[in-house]
């Protein structure tokens, strides 16, 4: 299993900002080759035969670590997720099904774009129920309750499909924040021709930062920063439907600019 320093660089950031049951998920995750496997030809449907921009392993670990630091500040912040509030979980059970939803949710890429979060709940569901039974072999309601939690966030990911928990709506939003410059990266070398997608591959180079930190007036702040003002296309055609369609919205402050102008507050 061959990985790209890029992506050992992610699995290190994501297991620093884990631990529990969350950490084993996610390293379970990162040991097996079937799934990285899956991921890589995710990227060759995504980028040599669309023109799109990553949706293989760097992607899916980019987005695992945005939804995951999203996750961290609700927690700092003693706001209780889905799970914990309806059945009393840990908010390392709601973290759990965060990590194994974003890190596999872009696995139907490997078939096609269209309902491809559709074909991602198929090939994943094997992963997930492997996963959970080596994490909770005995705890048969709790790996049903987190099942359907994960496959909630792998549907909604496109914000296409309402969703209803906070878990599902941080790997919503996890999966939105992935949007700088180094994501369109390779299509561009690839290619200068037209294509379908040209313009998030255009916008998404124009996008230098995405940061993720404690807000001042909520939990959480996410602020873009842009080379050029096509990167608006990515908030207001991506990130911004993401976030208003996401049960996490209430508790986000979303502020996007070129650098050296004055940044507009979005929520």
């Amino acid at each position: 299993m061959k990985k790209s320093p890029k992506e050992y660089a992610l699995e290190k950031a994501i297991k620093k900002e884990l631990s529990g049951n969350a950490l084993k998920a996610a390293t379970l995750i990162f040991k097996d080759p079937e799934i990285h496997a899956v991921q890589e030809h995710a990227n060759i449907v995504s980028i040599k035969r669309l023109g799109y921009n990553d949706h293989g392993p760097v992607h899916m670990r980019m987005a695992s670590l945005n939804a995951i630091r999203l996750c961290n500040l609700l927690i700092d912040a003693d706001i209780k997720l889905t799970l914990q509030e309806d059945l009393e979980f840990s908010a390392d059970d709601s973290m759990t099904a965060v990590v194994i939803a974003s890190l596999l949710h872009d696995l139907g890429m490997s078939i096609a774009r269209d309902s491809h979060e559709m074909y991602s709940i198929t090939l994943a569901l094997p992963y997930i129920d492997k996963v959970l039974c080596k994490i909770y072999p005995d705890k048969l309601d709790k790996r049903i309750a987190l099942r359907s939690t994960i496959i909630e966030g792998i549907a909604g990911h496109m914000a296409t499909k309402k969703i209803h928990s906070l878990e599902a709506g941080l790997v919503l939003i996890g999966d939105g924040c992935d949007m700088e410059k180094g994501r369109a990266r390779i299509p561009s070398l690839i290619s200068n021709s037209p294509k379908v997608g040209d313009i998030h591959r255009y916008s998404s180079s124009s996008v230098e930062h995405v940061t993720i930190s404690k807000g001042e007036n909520k939990p959480i702040r996410i602020t873009v920063e842009m080379s050029a003002s096509v990167g608006f296309f990515q908030i207001e055609e991506v990130l911004f439907p993401k976030i208003s369609s996401s049960p996490v919205k209430p508790y986000i402050e979303l502020i996007a600019g070129v650098i050296g102008k004055e940044p507009a507050k979005y929520l």
